[in-house]
């Protein structure tokens, strides 16, 4: 990103030797895409790729792009952007239904196809994320592709948090579009991506130039480009590697406390979940008390979805899991990356052991 930004002000729409340099620069990083997510994105008629400035805005431009005409299918454990953009729609006349999910975090399969018998044959737009950003729980997307498939509906899959995390294959998969964001891979925040299959177009939610096919208008943000590119490219490489190291660390984590503490509840324990996504319930503590008082101690945490933890509501994923009060009060997020080591979980464990027991009722 520096080497780019050391080569000035670079427009790709320009036709003149440096638009020519900045054109090359954001080809590159699509062509680190495509060999990342399993998708030919240099075939006319293709796969295409819109960058965004990140998840949200990927996120409303493919519901409020292809909702037209269709009825809008929504888990209840989505990402605030999606599930805000889904209500806003409700609102302006779209049809919106919600799909339950299991106490176990997943979406229920069931409900979905009950919803699907419902619309008879209408058109639908389904969202559901790969994995939750809370609970780490990944998601059945193979299986509702495969009902979305028959239902001849369209799909929409928020994987923000598993781009990076776990190997996509994206050409083929039955997905519509997909969604990503660069910072969730150690890339650069404020750029993003929408991931969109061969043959649909979509509905610009912005005006006022012709880059990118019209489809987002605006000059494109070289440098946040480059760094988007080769973050997954980095990130694809070290896929394996970096998620054995997290799993290992997020295991040491959740066992030594659960040792400790034997009434912690671990949600989601029983399914696959992302290598490093803790989501704990230290009972019988507050969970604001509890993040302030690690904050202190030098432990960085989330009391739910960090797009929402600045006005700190109750985790609305654990309350469609089903959970009590008392589980959806104390809960706390935790996460560890490829930069966590053995020392920072240990450290951590010791804080959050003692700021549990002064806590604690």
């Amino acid at each position: 990103m520096t080497s780019v930004l050391q080569q000035g002000p670079l427009n790709p729409s320009s036709l003149h030797a440096s638009g020519r340099i900045a054109r090359e620069h954001v080809d590159l990083a699509i062509d680190h895409v495509g060999a990342s997510l399993d998708s030919r994105l240099d075939q006319p008629g293709g796969a295409r790729l819109i960058f965004t400035s990140g998840g949200t805005e990927s996120n409303n431009l493919a519901l409020r792009g292809l909702c037209e005409g269709r009825t809008l299918l929504i888990s209840q454990i989505e990402h605030p952007s999606v599930i805000a953009v889904g209500r806003w729609l409700e609102k302006r006349g779209i049809r919106v239904k919600w799909i339950r999910v299991e106490s176990c975090g997943r979406v229920c399969l069931e409900h979905l196809k009950l919803l699907m018998d419902d619309l008879s044959n209408q058109p639908a737009l389904v969202s559901v994320m790969s994995a939750n950003n809370e609970t780490g729980v990944v998601q059945p997307i193979h299986e509702i592709a495969e009902i979305c498939s028959k239902f001849n509906s369209l799909l929409h899959v928020d994987a923000t948090q598993s781009v990076g995390k776990f190997p996509l294959h994206l050409d083929g998969s039955g997905l519509t579009c997909l969604t990503f964001s660069a910072h969730k891979f150690h890339g650069p925040a404020g750029i993003g991506a929408l991931w969109i299959a061969p043959g649909f177009e979509l509905d610009p939610i912005l005006f006022g130039g012709e880059q990118q096919l019209e489809s987002r208008p605006g000059t494109e943000p070289v440098p946040l480009i480059a760094g988007l590119g080769e973050a997954i490219r980095l990130a694809t490489a070290e896929i394996e590697k970096s998620g054995n190291h997290c799993l290992q660390l997020r295991k040491r984590f959740e066992s030594e406390l659960m040792k400790r503490f034997p009434d912690l509840v671990i949600h989601g324990i029983t399914q696959e979940r992302l290598p490093g996504t803790s989501c704990i319930s230290f009972v019988g503590a507050d969970r604001q008390s509890m993040l302030m008082a690690l904050d202190l101690e030098g432990v960085a945490c989330s009391s739910g979805s960090a797009c929402s933890s600045g006005s700190s509501p109750p985790s609305h994923v654990l309350q469609a899991m089903g959970q009590s009060e008392a589980m959806t009060d104390s809960a706390l997020r935790f996460a560890v990356s490829k930069l966590s080591t053995e020392d920072d979980i240990k450290s951590a464990i010791e804080c959050i052991s003692s700021v549990y027991q002064r806590l604690r009722r």
